[in-house]
């Protein structure tokens, strides 16, 4: 990940008189340092801006900085809210406007006409509020004391959420081959993609990567394997089918790399001049931060990718995921969900086995894989879908659970979940909002920031929660088309 920063713009005005502008900055620069030791990302303070052009400067200036991801405004005084309007109509980068005061509390004693004319914000924020209402711009408001540790969570949220967005911009995605013929959810738009999210995506011939293959070398081999041996348990004595899943994992990353790609996909309809289909290769580079998308699915492996970047430390717990079965019994309904092969080990609850079993499907030789059991814990299942003409952003709060069984003859990663408000009314409104079977689950990321993520993006988000039904949703998605049309 690279050294992204925010920008912390303060807005005042000249009326107050030197004395009271010097006092704000130097609180300012007090807030961004005292906030940066507890955001993910820093905060540098950069300007206190009085003007029309003080505002549109430095917005110039972080649209073309490649390390600033975003800007968090704040009024600690009145700032009149028309010298905005001409950085804001230009404003290219993510925008938090954080509604707070340089003090807690009222002081009964000190509190003058001196000490009202420096500290306005409850006036200043609802001045500056105003002009991003009226221009309809996409926004995060953050109300709240800056020092509670509840208000810099969200700060910190939303960061990764803009990180998400920087990620997005730069994005390229290596496809292997096509999707899997007849598949319409994993089929889209790429150029209005590359428009509307800056995900660059574009197909490498299998032969290509066959040649890298190839091209690999023993001793490299030797090295991956040892970091297998490193991470992993080895539950095989096939080894020189894990040695094969480690020339193909080294090959795909060179091209990756070559290309400036994080992301790929490929499918088991396209192997030709390969011995197995990736599995464990897929899963290593996933856990490395790479975006894995299986039969092509382009889009999930943009937005594994995508969230990993948003996650703890650029990969988080996020992973490529689908609905494989359901788990009808009454009182013990789940959903159990799991891939032919490619399922990321950063969501293991122990320490994944290496193993080989035959896939039943491909036409080719049994690969190795990892097989674990994930996690429990509160998690969302992320969807995008292409509506033509615009992109929905589908998310559904989940509950993870121990698979209530242990299932010796399935020789793959599984994740066994409740989905939300439950079962059955969970996928009515999954299959009415149009989410595909392929997702992203993650531990990490919340719903609050893919929230964030798409109004940035400006895409559609639908939230499935505890409290959806499917009327209410039904009711959503209507509003929601007649809107869309109209933007």
């Amino acid at each position: 990940m690279k050294n992204y920063e925010f920008w912390f713009v303060v807005g005042s005005q000249f009326l107050y008189g030197p004395e009271v502008l010097d006092i704000v900055a130097k609180r300012a620069q007090e807030m961004a340092a005292e906030l940066s030791k507890s955001l993910p990302y820093p905060l540098v303070y950069k300007v206190t801006a009085k003007t029309n052009k003080e505002i549109r400067d430095v917005i110039r200036e972080a649209n073309f900085d490649e390390n600033c991801a975003g800007i968090i405004t704040w009024c600690h005084t009145f700032s009149p809210s028309k010298m905005w309007i001409n950085g804001f109509a230009n404003l290219q980068k993510p925008y938090c406007h954080l509604a707070t005061q340089y003090n807690m509390e009222i002081p009964n004693e000190e509190i003058d006409m001196d000490f009202m004319n420096l500290n306005q914000a409850a006036h200043g924020d609802r001045e500056h509020g105003f002009i991003a209402a009226r221009m309809r711009m996409p926004r995060k408001i953050i109300a709240g004391y800056w020092k509670e540790e509840g208000v810099q969570k969200r700060i910190g949220d939303w960061m990764k959420s803009a990180v998400g967005v920087a990620f997005s911009k730069q994005l390229k995605v290596m496809r292997f081959g096509d999707n899997m013929r007849e598949v319409a959810v994993t089929e889209g738009d790429k150029v209005e993609v590359q428009i509307k999210l800056g995900w660059e995506v574009n197909t490498w011939p299998v032969g290509e990567l066959v040649e890298y293959m190839n091209a690999v070398t023993e001793e490299e081999v030797d090295a991956q394997m040892a970091a297998y041996e490193a991470k992993y348990e080895m539950a095989t004595d096939d080894i020189a089918t894990v040695r094969y899943q480690a020339r193909e994992e080294i090959a795909i990353k060179k091209m990756m790399d070559r290309e400036g790609c994080l992301a790929f996909s490929n499918t088991f309809q396209d192997l030709y001049g390969m011995e197995q289909l990736p599995g464990i290769a897929s899963q290593d580079l996933m856990a490395q931060g790479y975006g894995y998308g299986g039969e092509g699915d382009w889009k999930v492996s943009a937005m594994t990718a995508i969230m990993k970047a948003m996650g703890e430390n650029g990969n988080g717990a996020s992973a490529f995921m689908e609905d494989y079965t359901y788990h009808l019994v009454p009182g013990a309904k789940n959903s159990l969900g799991a891939h032919m092969l490619e399922v990321c080990p950063s969501l293991a609850a122990a320490k994944p086995r290496i193993e080989v079993h035959p896939l039943g499907i491909g036409d080719r030789q049994p690969p190795a894989r990892l097989v674990f059991e994930g996690k429990e814990g509160d998690a969302i299942v992320v969807s995008l879908v292409d509506m033509g003409g615009r992109l929905r952003l589908i998310c559904q709060d989940i509950h993870c659970v121990k698979p209530i069984m242990d299932m010796p003859n399935l020789p793959v990663a599984r994740v066994m979940w409740q989905a939300m408000p439950d079962l059955e009314t969970g996928i009515e409104c999954w299959i009415t909002a149009g989410g595909a079977h392929h997702s992203v689950l993650s531990y990490d990321v919340s719903a609050e920031q893919m929230k964030d993520w798409a109004r940035m993006m400006d895409i559609e988000f639908v939230h499935i929660t505890k409290d959806t039904t499917v009327e209410s949703l039904e009711k959503e998605l209507f509003l929601n088309d007649l809107a869309w049309k109209l933007k």
